[in-house]
Formats: structure tokens, C-alpha cells, sequence
């Protein structure tokens, strides 16, 4: 007996890591819009609320005692500390948007992207990258809303993360803002 092929329309974790400056959450937002059935991903996060963001849409804001108690359970799908705070996929919100069909898009880190791929088997993981070490600098320093300290350890850690390419499905370099979007696009359609 041969094995039944996934429906075309079946939904999945459709993961987007890369370093902080390459332009994860552009993209993302730009696939959004052209990707059918698919849902932006809602991390929880223990940051404080900013203007302007609502709870439930921009982010889950949880306490550390809440976050706490998720993250021990079974309560998220992944989980990881930056830069002082802790964010994650709630697990029931992500299992939820699968099941009504929707391909849900994850902007994470390399250990929130290996976490999916163990809880979640059928996820896409997508790494995007600069199209130089120079050009992320470049991108980095352009948003002017770091500190010289904050890059350098954005640059540094952008090395480590990239060690982690070969765990990844696919990867895309964002040279050009539309190319990558028809990219992650064909990817996620295919």
C-alpha cells in the first residue's frame, strides 16, 4: 500500500528564522498578505507592553508566574529568552490556528525553530540570510535604535545562529525585498 500524499490545502508551522537586521519580520508581514489560509504566529512574551499594542493581537502579555508555569507544563510550543526577556508560542493558540486550516507563520529564533520541528514534524523551517556579514552590519547600524555593544553582539550572535543553516529546510538570502518574498512564498505554496 502506498503512502497517502498531504492535501495540498493541509496547514503547518511555517517557520522564518535569521539574524536580528536581515528582515525577518518585513518579509513575513509581506507573505502574510499574499498567502492563502495562513495566520500570523502570536508570541507571549513577559516584556512590558508598549503604546500603541494590543493584548492578544501585537502579543499574549504574561507575567513571569504565568510564563513560568507554560513554559513547565505543556503549555508552549517553544520558548526562549532574549535580551532579558522571555517569548514563546502558546501551544493551544498554535495547535487551534492548524486545526481551522490556516498555515501559521512563526518569526523565530534557531531555538525556538528547533523546538517546532521536534513538536511538530510536518513544519517548514526557512532560514533567512544577509547577503553579506558587511550588508547585516549595514542594516543594523541604518536603524539607529542600537547601541555600539547591542550590534556587535547582534553580529556575534548572528554567527552563531548561522552555524545552525543545515538544520533548516530551505534558505533564503534577502538581497532584494521582492525576490525573497516570491521565494518564501513558492516555498510555502510547495
Amino acid at each position: 500500500m502506498s503512502a497517502i500524499p498531504r492535501l495540498l490545502t493541509a496547514a503547518f508551522p511555517f517557520v522564518v528564522s535569521g539574524p536580528s537586521g536581515v528582515g525577518k519580520t518585513e518579509l513575513c508581514t509581506a507573505l502574510l498578505e499574499r498567502l492563502d489560509a495562513s495566520a500570523r504566529s502570536i508570541s507571549a512574551t513577559t516584556r512590558p507592553q508598549r503604546p500603541g499594542e494590543v493584548d492578544g493581537e501585537s502579543y499574549f502579555f504574561y507575567g513571569s508566574e504565568q510564563f513560568a508555569r507554560e513554559r513547565e507544563g505543556t503549555g508552549m510550543a517553544e520558548w526562549a529568552e532574549v535580551h532579558g526577556h522571555l517569548y514563546g508560542t502558546p501551544k493551544a493558540w498554535l495547535d487551534a490556528q492548524l486545526a481551522r486550516g490556516l498555515t501559521v507563520v512563526l518569526n523565530i529564533d534557531v531555538q525556538g525553530g528547533m523546538k517546532i520541528r521536534a513538536r511538530y514534524p510536518e513544519a517548514v523551517l526557512v532560514f533567512l540570510l544577509p547577503p553579506s556579514i558587511e550588508e547585516l552590519e549595514r542594516r543594523l547600524r541604518g536603524r539607529q535604535t542600537d547601541r555600539e555593544e547591542d550590534i556587535q553582539r547582534r553580529l556575534n550572535r548572528a554567527l552563531n545562529e548561522m552555524q545552525m543553516l543545515d538544520q533548516y529546510d530551505y534558505a533564503v538570502v534577502n538581497a532584494d525585498r521582492a525576490a525573497a518574498v516570491e521565494e518564501l512564498l513558492s516555498i510555502a505554496r510547495a
